[in-house]
C-alpha cells in the first residue's frame, strides 16, 4: 500500500501573503502619521506668522499714529524668525475744508524657503485715517 501524498508549502504561502499585508498597512500607517504631523506644524507656523503679521501692523499704526504720516516704507523687520515687512501709502484729501489723510497700512510675514515645505507667508492690512 502506497501513502497518499502529502500537499506541503501552502501554509508558508499563506504567512508570506500575510506578512506583504501588514508590512504594506505599517508603511500606510506611517505614512499618514507623518502626513499629519508635518501639517500639525504647518499650522502652528501658520498662526505665528499670523501673529508676526499682526504685531508688524500694530507697529506701523502705532509709529502712523505718532507721527501722523506713514513710516518709511517699505520697512523690514526680523522677528522670531520671521521676516516682516510694513509698507504703508497715503493719500491727502480735502474736504469742506478740512484735510484728511487716509493710510493703507500692511505688514507680511514670511519664513522659510519659498518653494519648500517649510514656507510660510501671512499678511494683514488696515485703514488709517488722521
Amino acid at each position: 500500500m502506497t501513502q497518499p501524498m502529502r500537499q506541503t508549502g501552502f501554509a508558508a504561502v499563506a504567512a508570506i501573503f500575510l506578512v506583504v499585508v501588514l508590512a504594506a498597512m505599517g508603511a500606510f500607517m506611517v505614512s499618514i502619521s507623518n502626513s499629519q504631523q508635518i501639517s500639525s506644524a504647518q499650522d502652528v507656523q501658520g498662526m505665528r506668522a499670523y501673529w508676526a503679521a499682526q504685531a508688524g501692523l500694530e507697529w506701523g499704526i502705532a509709529a502712523a499714529n505718532a507721527a501722523s504720516t506713514c513710516p518709511a516704507s517699505p520697512t523690514a523687520i526680523t522677528l522670531d524668525g520671521f521676516t516682516v515687512s510694513v509698507t504703508c501709502t497715503s493719500n491727502v484729501f480735502s474736504e469742506g475744508g478740512k484735510t484728511v489723510t487716509l493710510m493703507r497700512l500692511s505688514s507680511v510675514a514670511n519664513s522659510g524657503a519659498m518653494g519648500s515645505v517649510t514656507y510660510v507667508e501671512r499678511s494683514v492690512s488696515a485703514g488709517l485715517e488722521k
